[in-house]
């Protein structure tokens, strides 16, 4: 049944205007695919740090897709989402979840049933399932290979002694990858991955989350022993601060790392990253560092953080196991859509490219800081497609 409420409204109006200006992105810069805006524009010649969002653009068109079922997405889907295939062997990064979540396994369930217009896709589809998983569990595999037995972690790009909050984003792509393998009856090759992909989750939360739900973008290793040394930050404050962004990809992160495994520890890690999140953020926005200094710098907001948090206490809302934990995730998930729906947030004034503004990037090499940021723009979407089911 359609709901027409305020807040309904003003998510139908968000998801229209969120397609406007990816239509808008696309057919200005074909091909293209960026990760910040410069003064509200995507097209510049900014640094990347790191090839990481490739797969968010198609991911959101993917949800448009899901939604409208036009036959405009689902082409645009395909295209920006093929040209990433080669990655499933990339080595060189830690985002394979990130870059093959939002698109190969949206486009998956694209061709399950109840989402059958698919016929230009051409071709047998049940072959086209099939070759879409096998790049799945190959990016999982792949990914798996980053794993450090001393330690127990999965390595990031900076270095081998390096662990990132960010994996705990991608380490879902080796659990599915697992339960492929699994069921084709790959017994071998699916233990070890769970194997992986439980352990990177453990040693996540021993030396990344704190004893109040804060948590900590990075940890260093001894490579000889496996001892973990310190804490420490590329994007934070400092090593012992809380960056809102690595807050959100913990408390989203462990709550998928609980839907594929029943681990009620994942569920617990996710939800004190809930706690520490509603606790210290009154106005729903976080700052982009809780312990930023001086006091002025944290008036600085991220909204991708926003975003992120949002979809993950949706996801919360269905999977905690108390009932007025639920009922507050939820309460709380609105809230936040309905102030990242406003006009303070949207880039709707004339000549902005993006959709969500006020997102931070890097802000120590100064690149996308207070501008649109890719992956915001995809959670963000998400998000508003998980508002969406509320009202429809």
């Amino acid at each position: 049944m359609r709901v027409d409420t305020p807040y309904a409204n003003q998510i139908r109006s968000a998801f229209e205007f969120s397609q406007k200006q990816v239509r808008n992105l696309i057919e200005k810069h074909p091909d293209y695919y960026p990760m910040y805006t410069v003064n509200g524009k995507w097209k510049h010649d900014g640094e990347k740090w790191t090839h990481w969002c490739d797969g968010f653009l198609g991911g959101q068109m993917w949800v448009f897709y899901q939604h409208t079922r036009e036959e405009y997405w689902l082409k645009n889907a395909v295209r920006y989402s093929q040209p990433l295939e080669p990655r499933q062997h990339d080595r060189d990064v830690h985002d394979l979840g990130f870059i093959f979540i939002s698109t190969y396994l949206r486009w998956l369930n694209a061709l399950r049933p109840g989402m059958s217009d698919v016929a230009i896709l051409k071709g047998d589809l049940r072959a086209t399932a099939q070759h879409l998983d096998d790049v799945l569990i190959q990016a999982g595999t792949t990914l798996s290979l980053r794993f450090k037995e001393k330690g127990q972690y999965l390595r990031s790009f900076v270095e081998d002694a390096s662990l990132f909050v960010d994996i705990m984003m991608n380490v879902g792509i080796i659990f599915y990858a697992a339960q492929k393998q699994h069921e084709r009856g790959k017994d071998k090759e699916a233990r070890e991955l769970l194997r992986i992909a439980n352990n990177h989750c453990r040693t996540s939360m021993r030396y990344l989350i704190r004893g109040d739900g804060s948590t900590a973008h990075e940890a260093m290793f001894n490579l000889e022993t496996g001892e973990c040394l310190k804490q420490t930050t590329h994007q934070g404050f400092r090593g012992d601060s809380c960056w809102s962004r690595g807050l959100a990809w913990a408390l989203y992160g462990f709550c998928t790392a609980y839907q594929f495994t029943g681990n009620s520890a994942f569920l617990d890690a996710s939800e004190a990253c809930a706690r520490y999140y509603m606790q210290h953020t009154p106005l729903l926005i976080p700052p982009w560092d809780y312990d930023a200094l001086p006091l002025e710098s944290r008036k600085l907001e991220d909204s991708s953080a926003a975003a992120i948090v949002a979809s993950g206490l949706f996801n919360l809302s269905q999977n905690s196991a108390s009932y007025e934990k639920r009922t507050l995730y939820r309460q709380y998930f609105r809230q936040m859509m309905f102030a990242l729906t406003t006009d303070k947030y949207l880039g709707r004034e004339p000549g902005y490219e993006g959709i969500l503004k006020h997102g931070v990037y890097h802000i120590h090499k100064k690149l996308g800081v207070d501008e649109s940021v890719m992956w915001g723009e995809y959670f963000f979407v998400e998000a508003l497609s998980k508002a969406l089911s509320e009202t429809e």
